[in-house]
């Protein structure tokens, strides 16, 4: 019997016309971006912060100069991920060890009241553990769909509203609690999550059949029979349309360049949220509210936090 999608049999049984795997990859993707991003709010502000306040009392460039590297190791460690979970572990395992890396890092941040040891280990589990996670969570996705048609970017589309809703629910929970409550329980929280969404992953894998399983090049025999009748085939493809395919690769090629070069200076803007942004809004910003301002800001505030979590809950 063939399958309509990647996985198990429990993996065909579809939500809003998806396989049922992509749900658990969402809410893990969901929680692993709620404790990054509500980390992430937090950084800069507890560097900056006086000691009275609980913070270490940095000169903002010394913190800011901090997030660089942080997030810049952020970005740099999923291609070694990558080669990992290709070569030697497979794509579920280091997900899972991805996660437990990430929810050590964040609860290591939680004990920064005990020494400083504790917060740069933290950040350096994070990178590490953000490193095998983020790249292989995202091949999975891939993996579910037999096609690449307009059914898989629908797939992968719904993959990053989980990306935006974490991220979010994060900025206002983790941001919130450190402020108000403390820095390492603000921490604590996004490890907490972290931790949620490791749990959810590990125990749901068996949906995923044997996505996952196998380094790249290690698939069963059945496996291996289908992927030589596909590179037969290919081969004839290739050799009908060689004459237009070098076209093609350039042209390829030419627009991922250019993507590439622009993509350089959003990412240089979206990390100003972060970092100068975030000291700007502290600083600079009055954010008390009072009469009908603060009402309308109430009920819209609230609208916003409760009704998305109202629709991923019905998802």
């Amino acid at each position: 019997m063939e399958y309509k999608f990647g996985g198990s049999l429990t993996n065909q049984k579809t939500v809003l016309g998806h396989p049922s795997g992509l749900f658990v990859l969402f809410f893990t993707e969901m929680w692993e971006r709620f404790s990054y991003y509500g980390m992430r709010a937090l950084l800069v502000l507890f560097l900056v912060a006086s000691v009275f306040d609980e913070g270490w009392g940095w000169d903002r460039a010394d913190a800011l100069t901090l997030y660089a590297f942080y997030t810049g190791l952020v970005y740099v460690t999923p291609i070694f991920g990558g080669l990992i979970a290709d070569k030697i572990t497979g794509y579920r395992k280091a997900v899972v060890i991805g996660a437990l890396l990430m929810t050590l890092g964040h609860a290591s941040m939680a004990l920064e009241g005990l020494t400083g040891t504790f917060f740069y280990l933290g950040l350096v589990l994070l990178i590490i553990g953000n490193g095998m996670f983020k790249p292989n969570i995202s091949s999975m996705v891939g993996k579910l769909y037999k096609t690449e048609d307009k059914e898989k970017d629908a797939g992968y589309t719904i993959f990053y509203m989980g990306i935006n809703a974490g991220a979010f629910l994060g900025i206002l929970l983790c941001g919130y609690i450190g402020e108000s409550v403390g820095w390492h329980y603000g921490f604590g929280l996004a490890g907490i999550f972290m931790f949620v969404g490791m749990l959810q992953f590990y125990f749901a894998q068996d949906i995923f059949g044997k996505i996952g399983l196998s380094p790249k090049g290690a698939e069963d025999f059945d496996d291996a029979m289908e992927d030589a009748l596909e590179e037969t085939e290919d081969a004839i493809e290739d050799t009908i349309e060689e004459a237009k395919s070098s076209k093609v690769v350039s042209d390829r090629l030419i627009v991922i360049g250019v993507l590439a070069f622009f993509t350089i200076f959003f990412w240089w803007a979206f990390e100003q949220a972060g970092g100068s942004m975030t000291i700007f809004a502290a600083d600079y910003t009055d954010r008390v509210l009072e009469g009908d301002g603060a009402l309308m800001f109430k009920i819209f505030n609230t609208l916003l936090t409760v009704i998305p979590m109202i629709i991923i809950t019905w998802f």
